[in-house]
């Protein structure tokens, strides 16, 4: 705690720094089920080694066979390592007292580049130095690489894009493991979802059975000390050479650290939470009896967008790259403008346009050095690809139709999607329909379900079960039947549809 208060911010960003508080290296700590008398357990990115501590001090209690520890433990910043062998020494002269041997080692080269080898086909883990190791725990750095950074290189077995560094320590740790070696990490849960992570899920799930999960709920309270604002998710698991779909994962929920002792506990099978036959391998994290019959009532539809000739898109137009065809004011005669929409045009079942905003300029030129960043002026539901602090929804849809303003073109903004139908045009019952659907309570509570950040990707909406068409276009019309398009009519006609209470949802 000394050395987390030392350090400034920035210097806790760079390194991906996010120290575990007490009660959570305790809680980690109790996943551990191991009886052997001999150990070797490796902590990739240690910090000032409280994680370990706990872990070990965990095992101690409930393993009366225990005799002697082999400890790994990588750090990489060298102002923590003084207080990492400090915290070392005293573990060891506390587990002399109770007559049990460690022995440690503190790497303070990077693990990914040390290890990586060991993620590809030919890479031999164990013709290296490092055996494998029993149990693997770890709250790694979090941040994302650049894609020539020489980490992500090493890791492109398992990573594509911009990854997050956690991700590719995850991965590597369940190679290191023994079979029926244990894995307690604590992460962001955005490895969950999400194209970044596809070839991670597919990796790291093949391998890993999953055994229990804790999520914390708040973005705030977990790690409030070093302000990270994402979910977090505890995961512990087990090496598997073949994983059993049908083996139960315990899901825990709280909302922070001060219900952490009496959480919300859930079962599953393993292959309710991840299908790994499945295209994305979503990770589902239903924390409620309401999550479980959401996630059931989607899981009985077989419709989505693509099924239904429906394409979503991500806007064309990137502000800094068009400075040259944006005008902030409408301009007749020699200059021709169409509508340009920004995710703060963008609200839940309407557009807010024209919403002037400094340097968002609600018009874009039509001219031929413009036409390939607009798209054809016809019917489209737009959604937000970000959700903002203060929204209610993750999911923020608005209709447009192409009466909206006399043009051959409009313009759409990078931060928001556009669903479409390529060849032909949406129906204005459909167009309805899909907004409903999307800004409904039920279609939030389902993506809260296996999305814990503020991004809403094409990749995962893709994916999205929808119910039949002809329903969507039910909803739509009953829309438009009430006269009403406001959020609550649009929610209460969708709940009516699937029979769902808003006190369910």
């Amino acid at each position: 705690m000394n050395y987390a208060q030392s350090v400034n911010q920035e210097h806790k960003k760079t390194n991906g720094q996010f120290f575990t508080p007490i009660e959570i290296a305790g809680l980690m700590g109790t996943f551990a089920e191991v009886s052997e008398s001999s150990l070797r357990i490796l902590d990739p990115g240690c910090g000032t080694a409280i994680l370990t501590c706990a872990l070990i001090e965990s095992i101690v209690q409930n393993n009366s066979k225990l005799q002697e520890i082999d400890l790994i433990v990588y750090e990489t910043d060298k102002a923590l390592i003084p207080y990492t062998k400090e915290s070392l020494d005293y573990l060891r002269s506390w587990l002399n007292a109770k007559n049990i041997e460690l022995k440690f080692s503190i790497h303070t080269d990077d693990f990914i580049l040390e290890n990586a080898g060991c993620l590809t086909d030919n890479g031999n883990l164990f013709s290296q130095t490092i055996n494998p190791f029993d149990i693997i725990v770890s709250n790694p750095p979090y941040f994302k690489l650049p894609i020539d950074d020489k980490r992500a290189i090493a890791a492109k077995a398992v990573v594509n894009g911009h990854p997050n560094i956690y991700a590719i320590f995850m991965a590597i740790s369940a190679r290191l493991l023994k079979e029926n070696g244990q894995l307690i990490f604590i992460t962001p849960r955005s490895y969950a979802s999400g194209s970044y992570f596809k070839l991670f899920r597919e990796y790291f799930f093949k391998i890993i059975e999953i055994d229990n999960v804790h999520l914390f709920v708040s973005r705030k309270d977990t790690f409030n000390r070093d302000k990270v604002l994402q979910e977090t998710v505890i995961i512990k698991g087990t090496r598997k050479e073949k994983t059993n779909p049908k083996h139960k994962v315990h899901v825990y929920s709280s909302h922070g650290l001060k219900d952490i002792d009496s959480p919300i506990i859930k079962s599953f099978a393993q292959k309710e939470l991840i299908d790994l036959s499945s295209n994305e391998k979503i990770l589902y994290l239903p924390t409620s009896d309401s999550d479980e019959a959401i996630l059931n009532v989607f899981k009985n539809w077989s419709g989505n967008l693509n099924k239904y000739n429906i394409q979503i898109s991500t806007g064309p137009v990137v502000a800094f790259r068009s400075k040259d065809h944006i005008h902030d004011t409408y301009q007749n005669g020699t200059v021709l403008l169409a509508p340009l929409f920004w995710l703060h045009n963008v609200q839940q079942m309407a557009l807010d346009w024209p919403m002037p905003k400094p340097e968002k300029g609600q018009y874009v030129r039509v001219h031929d050095e413009s036409k390939s960043i607009l798209i054809p002026n016809k019917n489209y539901v737009l959604l937000r690809r970000f959700s903002a602090k203060d929204d209610k929804s993750r999911l923020v849809a608005a209709p447009y139709f192409c009466n909206f303003i006399e043009a051959e073109y409009i313009g759409v903004e990078n931060k928001v999607n556009y669903i479409y139908r390529p060849k032909g045009h949406l129906e204005r019952n459909e167009v309805i329909g899909l907004c409903a659907l999307l800004n409904s309570s039920l279609f939030d509570s389902y993506f809260r379900i296996f999305n814990g950040n503020v991004n809403v990707s094409a990749t995962e909406l893709r994916e999205i079960p929808l119910p039949p068409l002809e329903t969507i276009k039910e909803i739509g019309n009953s829309v438009i039947l009430s006269n009403d398009f406001s959020v609550d009519k649009a929610n209460k006609i969708v709940n009516e549809q699937f029979e769902f209470t808003l006190a369910t949802i």
